[in-house]
């Protein structure tokens, strides 16, 4: 018996010759979908070799088309590999506000994560996407592009904007893509489509990695051994905001705008400065030393592993009410204010610091109003700042192999000085 999904469909079933439409379409589905052949009309039929008759199943045409791309999300959600959740995670504050601070403010540029191994550092990254907000793309198409800023746009998607055509906007989750090591640049930049090029003997893009992440997360995992040829790719992309692709007689260029997060262990090697100075915040992990607290982590790992929906479900209240003040801040965000004499005091201690660049400066403003609004403030304290401005200027110290204190310390010492 073929069964149609759908949650406002009607099938009737009932058994009788049936004379072969002549539009037939294959439909190959997943579970809950029927399996055979699907014919136009919204008939489908099931039947044996030598049998005269089959199982008709008549579905009614004015199915709810919104009502079966939600049942095919929900599905495919429920199939996926369960995500540790976010607000199970148990210390790490500093590595947890830089990522929320940047899925409030993607301009922010990213964080890099530095740490022992075994100390959650991916796991926390994997987990933000239940906290993702949805964004407006427009439909099909492989840049994410949006229809409302022409700078967030393809290049076929802004043509059809200057035609006066009509396009078709769904929401989206914003992504997260993994970028893994041993990643090959044609995956990573896009190359030429093969199958298009053979079957129908046109040059076409088939874009990559990059085309996927744009207006979303980049994920590296172990940044510092990424190949040097990943990374300068990488660079060019973070710096205009662009992919351009040039091979095999196409020349192309596509947005790529992405929250760059990376995170590694600085034991397994250093990462080269200008990769470096494109993150715009830094996180420091260190392996929790209380014991009891130590205990905690390994009892709710071990709860998860046992039964993931479960577990996921006693922190679903916790996920909602974090996810609501994400949604908060990033709709009051632009209405946030920096007093000017603020300002000054974090462009004072950048020059102080002799911090190269005026990335600094920057991220430092940009964080501090994230902060303010994930508190649900419309004006940034001066503790804003100081909570902020050690992961924004961290990294962006030079290097006295002969210093031994932190550099987050440093940074904190002359913030004192300056602001008190």
């Amino acid at each position: 018996m073929a069964t149609i999904l759908g949650t406002s469909s009607a099938a009737i079933l009932a058994y009788r010759p049936f004379s072969k439409p002549s539009i037939p379409s294959l439909s190959l589905t997943s579970s809950g979908l029927s399996f055979g052949r699907e014919y136009y009309g919204g008939i489908g039929l099931v039947g044996k070799k030598g049998r005269p008759q089959f199982h008709v199943a008549v579905a009614c045409v004015a199915t709810d088309i919104g009502s079966v791309e939600e049942a095919q999300k929900l599905a495919s959600k429920e199939n996926q590999r369960p995500v540790y959740p976010f607000a199970a995670i148990v210390g790490q504050d500093e590595m947890k506000l830089c990522l929320l601070l940047n899925v409030i403010d993607p301009k922010i540029g990213g964080v890099m994560i530095m740490g022992d191994r075994g100390t959650g550092k991916s796991t926390t990254v994997r987990s933000l996407v239940d906290l993702l907000p949805e964004i407006k793309v427009v439909a099909g198409d492989p840049y994410n592009s949006d229809p409302e800023d022409p700078e967030s746009m393809g290049i076929e998607v802004r043509e059809s904007v200057l035609k006066g055509e009509n396009l078709t906007v769904v929401m989206t989750k914003i992504n997260m893509v993994d970028l893994p090591l041993g990643a090959t640049e044609d995956r990573v930049c896009g190359t030429i489509d093969i199958e298009k090029a053979l079957t129908e003997g046109v040059k076409a893009f088939e874009p990559g990695l990059l085309a996927k992440a744009n207006r979303g997360i980049l994920y590296v995992d172990e940044v510092n051994l990424l190949d040097d040829h990943l990374v300068d790719v990488l660079l060019d992309s973070a710096a205009s905001g662009w992919n351009t692709v040039e091979r095999e007689g196409i020349s192309i260029s596509h947005p790529a705008r992405f929250i760059l997060i990376g995170s590694g262990n600085p034991e397994e090697g250093e990462l080269r400065p200008q990769l470096l100075d494109r993150f715009g915040m830094h996180a420091q992990v260190g392996t929790v030393r209380d014991a009891e607290l130590r205990v905690k982590i390994v009892e709710e790992r071990a709860l998860f592993d046992k039964n993931p929906k479960e577990f996921r479900h006693s922190y679903k209240a916790e996920q909602e009410k974090l996810w609501q003040q994400i949604a908060s801040a990033r709709a009051c965000l632009s209405s946030v204010q920096i007093d000017h004499d603020l300002k000054v005091k974090i462009s004072k201690v950048c020059a102080e610091l002799n911090v190269d660049g005026l990335r600094g400066d920057i991220v430092t403003n940009r964080a501090a109003k994230s902060l303010a609004a994930l508190k649900g403030r419309d004006q940034v304290t001066a503790e804003d700042i100081a909570t902020v401005i050690p992961n924004c200027l961290r990294h962006r110290l030079r290097k006295d192999p002969l210093e031994s204190i932190d550099s987050g310390l440093l940074v904190i010492e002359k913030f004192y000085e300056v602001f008190s």
